[in-house]
This record gives structure tokens, sequence and C-alpha cells, in this order.
């Protein structure tokens, strides 16, 4: 039995659960009850209590987008934790990556700005925009669309799309050499693209490969990317 005394619930028995991806993104914010937290503790997924109807959930039980706990921590005052977790699939029920995805009340312009150390593109992260358009590539691979050019690929089968993908690879290094931004940005995205299809192909999630980046860079230096000898 985990001690929970560092925990303070309030008066309805309640302590707001921030849901953090294992990439930084945050999620999602909902409430845990004592009952709820040590199941979360004992399952290993996250589990949740609804204020309206009363009653405990655990996220993804019916969709399968189930988040896998990889750290909870309390704050300073103890009334609030931060759930890190490994997300599946997308983590709000209106089928978006993130509860807050697209979702600004402002967008001024240094939000606005793409800023190259943050990864931010107006007001959302990388990592959002990635994982939405994932999202929108596995449901394609899940349901195919009459006319829909991704559930083509996924029709064609793996030569179509790693036959994509190496041509358009190729397209961006011509952009390169023509020293064009625009077409580099142009053949880039499409590449972008198709990498993104090749890894629903292999249901890899894009979380996977930012873990992995991450895993990486914290190696403090480039020769993390290179081949072991």
């Amino acid at each position: 039995m985990v001690n929970l005394e560092q925990v303070k619930f309030n008066e309805a028995g309640l302590v707001p659960a921030i849901v953090q991806d294992e990439n930084g993104e945050v999620l999602m914010l909902a409430y845990m009850n004592q009952e709820s937290l040590q199941k979360t503790i004992e399952t290993g997924v996250t589990w949740f209590y609804s204020r309206s109807r009363q009653t405990l959930w655990q996220k993804g039980e019916t969709s399968g987008n189930v988040q896998k706990v990889q750290d909870i921590c309390y704050d300073c005052d103890g009334d609030s934790l931060l759930i890190k977790v490994q997300q599946t699939g997308a983590a709000c029920h209106t089928g978006t990556y993130s509860c807050f995805s697209g979702r600004s009340l402002i967008k001024t312009k240094d939000i606005a700005e793409k800023i190259f150390d943050g990864a931010q593109v107006y007001g959302n992260s990388a990592a959002t925009i990635l994982h939405d358009l994932y999202h929108v590539i596995n449901e394609r691979k899940m349901s195919p669309a009459e006319g829909s050019y991704t559930s083509y690929l996924f029709e064609k089968g793996q030569d179509k799309i790693v036959k994509k993908v190496v041509e358009e690879a190729g397209e961006t290094i011509i952009g390169s050499k023509n020293m064009d931004k625009a077409e580099i940005l142009y053949e880039m995205s499409d590449l972008w693209y198709h990498c993104l299809v090749l890894l629903a192909f292999h249901e890899i999630t894009p979380s996977e490969l930012l873990a992995e980046l991450e895993k990486r860079r914290k190696g403090g230096n480039y020769h993390c990317f290179q081949r072991p000898e």
C-alpha cells in the first residue's frame, strides 16, 4: 500500500491530476479521489473520478486509448498531481491527441512565430501537430475512406509506402541543392507525412519516436546518433 498522506484531497475528496505524455506534451486535466489514485498505482494505467457521474472510470477502457503510467508526482502544496504517461492514441474524447490541441485563447505574434528552440508552431507544439496528423492517418488506416490518398497508400501496402518515402526524400534533396526554401519546406512536409504513414503501417506512434530522439539527445553529443562500432 502506497502512503498517500502527501496528497491533500479537497473537501469533496478530490485532487486535480494533470496528465502529461512522456514527450512533455500536456494531454488533459481530470480529477482523482483516493480510490482512483490507488487503482492507478496498482494497475499501472490511469483511473479517474467523474464528478458528473460520480463514479470511477479508466481512461481508454472503451476506446483503447489507455495511458500507461510512468511516474506520479505531487506539487509543493500536495494539492495537485502530475501524472506522466505513455499515451496510446488520442487523449481527448473529441479525437485530438491532447484536450488542449487547437484551442488557443490568444495567438500573439510571439506565440504565432515558429520558435526553433521550443519547437512551437502557431501555439501548438510540434509534438501535438505530429500526433494529430498521425491520428488522422491511423483513422484512414483503420477505416478507409473513398478517395483518400492515405487510405490508398495503406491499400497498396508497404512497398508503395516505402517507395513514396524514398521519392520524397529525393525531392527534398533536390530542393536543398536548389537552395530553395519554399521547395524544401514543401517537399519536407511531404516527406514527414509519408514517414508518419510508414510509422502507422508498423503501428509505431510518434511518442515512441520522440522518446527515442529524447533518449539520444540526453547522450549529450552527436555521437549518440551514429551507428555503434
